[in-house]
């Protein structure tokens, strides 16, 4: 007997939210039996981010090694994900303190990492010091700072990892790194600076090291939101409000459970390049190659705009 044509779309419906759901249970399983025993290390693990790759990691039976820059915090994170976990299907985490800021102190974090297990099978260099200044008003010292943070320390630990990946001819890196590494946004040059230099030294590393059976991935993101963004002030003025949207969707952010996901499927499918962004920062990066000097202008009109504001 023919179903009633009625009938045939909510019936599709619930079909394809079964087998959606099935998808996605599937797909859970499968993150939690692909990390099982890996030896893991996150960087900045007390950061919203960290956190939630930390709970989504450990949960999957990783032996984690979480790196910060606060004994008291790190802590605080090794008692959330123990207190209530099952000892036969997860590992106490390692602490490490890490300070990207003090970069005399790597070769002795190295060690300290690498003595935890005598490898690391996936290392996400999650650290990342965020900086909005005109250029005129950013020292020498705090240009330096922000590389070392997002640029020099990411670099140093995984050069410091490699030898023992390429040994074992097995391992991944994740570079959590931004969107600005491909397009900067006024305001932001030490930050974009940073994160277009660790963009090209993790592209350039992950040709180097493919042969010895290693994956770089790096995921660029937009700004990441701890809270609901605030609401503007008052209306973009006429003229600008094309500038006004673009320079807007470049800064809006994604939320750490959503990203922390993201690195957890980017780990489990060994993606090598994920773009997490709105379509408007997708379009501009396009129009970045393809129409620079209209992207130019607009950002230059968003810049003016701002001054007068002021």
């Amino acid at each position: 007997m023919a179903l009633p044509s009625v009938m045939v779309l909510p019936l599709l419906i619930v079909v394809a939210a079964g087998l959606y759901y099935i998808y996605n249970e599937v797909m859970q399983f499968m993150s939690k039996s692909l990390v099982r025993n890996k030896v893991m290390v996150i960087t900045d693990a007390v950061s919203g981010v960290g956190t939630e790759c930390a709970h989504l990691f450990h949960k999957g039976g990783a032996r984690l090694i979480l790196c910060g820059t606060s004994w008291d915090k790190l802590e605080s994170l090794y008692n959330y994900l123990t207190d209530d976990a099952d000892p036969r299907e997860t590992f106490a985490p390692k602490l490490v303190i890490l300070d990207f800021s003090d970069m005399d102190s790597m070769e002795d974090v190295v060690a300290e990492v690498l003595e935890c297990y005598g490898c690391v099978d996936v290392l996400i260099c999650n650290s990342s010091m965020k900086l909005k200044s005109p250029v005129q008003s950013v020292s020498l010292e705090l240009d330096r700072n922000v590389m070392d943070i997002n640029y020099f320390g990411p670099s140093t630990l995984a050069k410091g990892v490699l030898p023992t990946m390429i040994s074992r001819r097995s391992g991944h890196i994740v570079l959590i790194n931004s969107i600005q590494g491909r397009l900067a946004v006024p305001f932001r040059s030490s930050y974009a600076a940073s994160k277009h230099a660790a963009q090209a030294f993790f592209d350039c590393l992950r040709a180097e090291v493919e042969e010895y059976g290693i994956v770089v991935s790096t995921i660029s993101h937009t700004f990441i939101n701890a809270s609901d963004s605030p609401l503007a002030e008052g209306p973009a003025p006429i003229p600008n409000i094309l500038a006004a949207f673009i320079t807007s969707q470049l800064t809006h952010g994604v939320s750490p459970s959503v990203l922390a996901n993201e690195i957890m499927q980017t780990v489990n499918r060994k993606r090598k390049e994920v773009m997490l962004a709105h379509p408007i920062p997708r379009v501009a990066l396009y129009l970045r190659f393809l129409l620079p000097s209209f992207l130019f202008a607009v950002l230059a009109a968003e810049v003016k705009d701002s001054v007068l504001d002021d």
